[in-house]
Parts: C-alpha cells; structure tokens; sequence
C-alpha cells in the first residue's frame, strides 16, 4: 500500500502558484500581473528568517528575541539553546525590541511600536504573565526606549512629545506613567545613553550630526547637565558604559583619531586615557559585565564585525571559539556574568543568536532561522575590492571600497547591479540578503555594493567628505565605479542597473541624470528628488539634523545650489526606465518626493513603473508587501536589463 501511495504521488501535478495582482493597500503603475512562476521560484527566498537578541529575563530563565513567523516581525521567549522560539507579542504591525523589565517580583518587558510605518513610536509595556500590553507613552508623540535603571524602578527613554520638534530625555515610573518628567528640555535631539550604578546620574547625549554629538552627565536630583568635554569641538561619541564602581565611565570617541577609540574617564579627576591608540578602525558596541569582570566591543574593520573581549581591570584579552565572519550585534552579559549574548549575520546565512561563554569560550548556537531549503553552500560570498576615484590622498588616487558578489558562472559578462546605502552615513557591509542572492544566483547578476564618500566606518574626514556644497563628489564615485566595471573583462559595462532606498534612491536618480547613457534601469526606493522640497516637508524632529548634512536651504546660496543638483529639475536627462516605489506614510522621505519625480519623467518617453503603499512609511516592513516589491523589482530587471 505504502509503494501504490509514492507511485501515485509521483503521477500528481505540482500546482503552479496563482498569479498576483496587488492588494488594495497598494497603486501600482507599470507593473505587470506577477506570474506564478515568479512566485513560485521566489518562495523559499522570501521565507527565509531571522532573529535577533533583545533582552536577557532577569531570572536566568532564558532570553527575549526578535523573528517573524507570519507577516511582520515579533517578540519570541527562547529558554535555552536549540529550543523552541515561544511567540508572546502577536500585531499586524511590526514590534521593535524588547527591554526586560528588571524589578523584583515583575514579569514582562516593554517594546515599541508604530501605525502604518508612520514611525510615531509608541512604548508599551507587556506583562508575560497575563499576556495584556499596556500604552505607556501618550499615543501620539515619537518616542523610543526604554533604557531600565538598575534598581530604582524607571527607565529612560527619548520623546519628542513637549513640542513636536525637540527631542527630550524623559523618566518614567511604569507603575505611574503619568508622573512622567522631562530630564533635558533643551533645542535639539537629547537620548539616554547610561545608568550611573546608583542610579542617581545618566550619561545623555546631544545628537548634532555623524559629526558631531556633545555627551553630559544628568542629575536626576537637580536636572543639572554637567558637560563631559570641551562642547567647541567638533568630535563624535558613540558607546558610553558607566564602570560597575561609579568611578569610570568607558566611552568610544573620534576625538584624537580618524576612528572612534575606546576611552576612561575619571568622574572625579575629568582624568581620560586612551586604552586603544593603536587602533585603526572604529569601534562599535562596548558592554561591560554587571560585576565588571569583563569587557567587550565590536570593531568594524572595513566592514567587517571582529569581536574583542577582555577581563578587567587590567584589560587581557580572551581567547575564544572562532566567530564566524560577518557582522556582530546585540552585545550582551548575561544576569549571571558568565556569557555574552551575540547577533550574528554572515554573507551566506541570516541573523542568529549566538552566546559565548566566558568560562570555557566556547560558542553555542541558540537560534538557527530557517532559510527556505535553500542549500546557503551555493550563495555568493561578497569580494572586498577598491576601485580608484577621481581625486587624491597624498598624492595618489582615492580608493572607495565596495563588496562585489559574483554568480558562479562568470563564463559570460554578467548584468551588474550597484546597490548604493541610504544614510547617507550608512554602510554597505557583508550582511545576508536573500534578496541580493536571488538576483546573484536566479538572474545571473553581479552586485555591487559601494561604500562612497560620505560613508561611516573609514574615519571622520571620509565621512565629512559629501556635506553641503560636496554633495555631488559621490555621485563622481558611481562615474567611477562605472569606468572600474568596464574594466573587468567578467562584468557587462552596458548593462548596468542602479539600486538604492532613501539617500541611496537620491542616488539612484543622480547617476541616472549624471550618466544616462551608461545605466541601463535604475529602481528608487523612498528617495529624495529634491533635497529644498525634502528639506520643507520632512517632519520637524528630523529637519535641523538633515540641515547638517545636506545643508541649510535657508540660507541663499545654499538653495541654489540644492536645487541646481536635485534630480528632479534635471529629470530631462534621464533617458532610461526607472521604477520608483514608495510608503505613504513615511516621514523622513515624504512621497512626495517620489510623486514629483515620476511626473518630472513622464515626458522623457521612458518607461515609468511606480509602487506606493498605503500602510508604510521609510521602506516596507511588512512582509506581503517586501514579496511584491521584490517579484516587481525582479521583473523590472528581467525587462530592463538582462534584454
């Protein structure tokens, strides 16, 4: 009986996958009914998971993390390696963190949460124990946090609920959330940084630009800011750890170097010493263990996340298991102080918590996301190369970075695709993207991905490079990137498409103004098309920290010069087919943005396909509209490009 079943199963057709039309939350222009066989082919990349690690429970009882099971991403408990992810927050929209509620005799974290994309985060509190979510902020503000003190009861978190426009620390009692109070009430964007010990004192941190932040020690008794530095200079601080004796705060500054170092400072002499001079390359995330025992960070080494871990005070490095390479997150002691928590994303496999063990170094797996039956042996590995640019460093050519994935067979010249980062401090870096392994491996494309002018993670003057009137030196560097490709003898220098989402889509529109008969297809994503229009519409928390980058387009010459290079008044140059796609509710980069660049190309006798969400905002998050956007982007290519 059971050889009749398998013969009789093998006479059985698979059923293609139905066709797609878009859903109502979606206006589409341009695109056609996506077929089945797209759909079907495309499923197991667009199943593939992640996870990442929020929060250690306080009891020792395992830890909260971050996965997707149905359309968006929610708060599962893992109690132990290997076991299963016990789903606790269940919303149509996507659920952000997880910070564990310390106190005694408490069960339950808090999280954030917005409508629609719209990034009007909202703090909740979940009690585990009842499964009931509680709204702690004032359902309308920007809000982001919570930062739990260690044993006073309230958290620290970010709101810009005085005015609409400033950024506030504010402190709240969960038990009591309308006794909440303002700790700064300054102009500008104030965020909770780190708990004195006792409690009584927070590191907070006045956000300027990538450039520039001013760090200062709060009283919690008197609201007194006390600067930690000179606040006349132009320096970036980013991780800050208070020492476990309250002498000591561990910080990370560009303040001697190109790069960000690891720091003391002495609370009581102002004393600062240098423990990292030797130092290359920045430093990321710093963690100390609750007893001080032990210290670890992260350094990004052209991309790349290498883990350094130390016993203290003396700082000697320890020796353990070998981390696979990658990029490292979510750096975190255990309650216990005898393991450190990891995020791990590697070029050919998803996000996964990782925990290291301080006592033996050994390495354990707690989470293995699933990835769709797909065999990861055969993903492209990214290749780190330089390309020259066309100004100098001492004398010689400047080299950009870029990582360079190849298909396996390079016996013909290969489309290549230039996915550029948003940010636009942002960094391209060898994280996992099914995404990009579709296009790798299904289209037979080569992606790059550039690190431009402009670019976190090669020192502060590299960054600083595209500010105010040098806007335009980066788009010289995709010119540059496109005389490198028509140098190799394995890439297809006439067929060449442009990718990128938010700074990255301005990109995207620029190289297509600047090289029109270079670039065969360019696809947009939430872009700027004119940075005086952005800059007038973007919401106000976010408009003076823009100013900084792009410029103030108050001021005259500054206007001019915005408008001159906006994509949207030279969108006569554009001569090749371009998809635009874009979240209604996004406000960073407003749609209209992208709805003045499609009519500023209607003319041009291109093809225009366009794509607006109605329930997204800065990108798409929720997973039926990331599956569309990619079968419309891979049929945007397959028309454009590969012909």
């Amino acid at each position: 009986m059971k050889r009749v079943s398998i013969l009789l199963l093998l006479f059985i057709a698979v059923p293609l996958a139905a066709q797609v039309t878009p859903g109502d939350n979606l206006e589409v222009t341009g695109i056609p009914t996506i077929p089945g066989e797209l759909v079907q082919r495309t499923g197991q990349y667009q199943n593939v998971r992640s996870a990442g690690f929020s929060d250690w429970l306080p009891d020792g009882s395992g830890m909260y993390i971050s996965t997707r099971f149905g359309n968006t991403a929610q708060i599962h408990h893992v109690a132990a390696p290997g076991a299963a992810r016990r789903q606790l927050t269940f919303f149509e929209e996507p659920v952000y963190g997880a910070s564990a509620d310390p106190r005694p005799g408490k069960h339950g974290f808090c999280f954030t949460r917005d409508v629609g994309g719209g990034e009007f985060y909202q703090i909740y509190y979940f009690d585990t124990q009842t499964g009931a979510a509680t709204l702690l902020t004032d359902g309308e503000s920007r809000n982001s946090g919570a930062y739990w003190a260690h044993e006073s009861g309230v958290f620290a978190y970010s709101s810009n609920r005085r005015n609409g426009k400033d950024t506030d620390v504010w402190i709240m009692d969960p038990d009591a959330p309308d006794a909440t109070w303002n700790l700064t009430e300054k102009s500008g964007a104030w965020y909770p940084v780190a708990w004195a010990p006792t409690d009584d004192r927070l590191v907070v941190v006045q956000y300027i630009s990538a450039n520039v932040t001013h760090p200062y020690i709060a009283d919690l008794k008197t609201r007194e800011l006390t600067p930690l530095f000179d606040e006349s200079k132009k320096v970036s601080y980013g991780s800050s750890e208070w020492a476990p004796d309250g002498k000591l705060i561990y910080y990370t500054s560009d303040e001697d170097d190109e790069f960000k170092q690891l720091y003391t400072y002495n609370v009581e002499t102002g004393k600062k010493t240098n423990l990292t001079p030797e130092l290359r390359w920045d430093i990321a995330g710093v963690s100390i263990s609750d007893d001080g025992q032990y210290l670890a960070y992260t350094m990004n080494e052209d991309g790349i996340s290498t883990l350094h871990l130390f016993t203290m005070p003396d700082m000697t490095p320890v020796i353990f298991d070998p981390i696979p390479v990658g990029l490292i997150g979510g750096l975190s002691f255990s309650p216990d102080n005898k393991s450190l928590a990891l995020s791990i994303n590697a070029a050919s496999s998803p996000t996964d918590v990782h925990v290291l063990s301080l006592v033996t170094g050994s390495l354990t797996r707690w989470t293995t996301s699933e990835v769709g039956g797909l065999n990861t042996d055969e993903f492209s590995s990214p290749q780190l190369i330089h390309y020259p640019t066309f100004d100098e460093v001492d004398g010689k050519a400047r080299e950009i970075p870029a990582f360079v994935y190849l298909p396996k067979n390079t016996s013909d010249k290969a489309p290549v695709i230039i996915s550029i980062h948003g940010g636009p401090e942002g960094q391209s870096r060898p994280y996992f993207s099914s995404t990009t392994q579709y296009w790798v491996n299904e289209l037979g494309c080569a992606v790059i991905m550039p690190n431009v002018r402009g670019s976190t993670g090669y020192g502060k003057t590299y960054l600083a490079l595209d500010n105010g009137f040098n806007r335009e030196h980066s788009v010289q560097d995709i010119g540059a990137l496109l005389d490198w490709i028509a140098t190799q003898p394995h890439l297809d220098k006439d067929r060449v498409a442009v990718f990128g989402g938010s700074y990255g889509g301005y990109m995207v529109l620029a190289s297509m103004t600047h090289y029109p008969e270079r670039i065969k297809c360019g696809v947009d994503v939430v872009g700027i098309s004119n940075f005086v229009t952005f800059l007038k519409n973007t919401k106000a928390y976010r408009r003076d920290l823009r100013r900084v980058e792009y410029g103030d387009e108050r001021d005259e010459a500054m206007r001019e010069h915005l408008e001159k290079i906006s994509p949207s008044n030279n969108a006569g140059k554009i001569r090749s087919a371009l998809f635009v796609a874009q979240g209604e509710n996004d406000p960073r980069v407003p749609a209209s943005e992208a709805r003045q660049i499609v009519e500023a190309v209607k003319g041009n006798g291109i093809p225009v396909w366009t794509m607006f969400a109605k329930d997204e905002g800065h990108g798409f998050r929720k997973k039926n509209n990331r599956d569309y956007f990619m079968w419309a982007t891979i049929l945007f290519f397959q028309e454009y490009l590969l012909k």
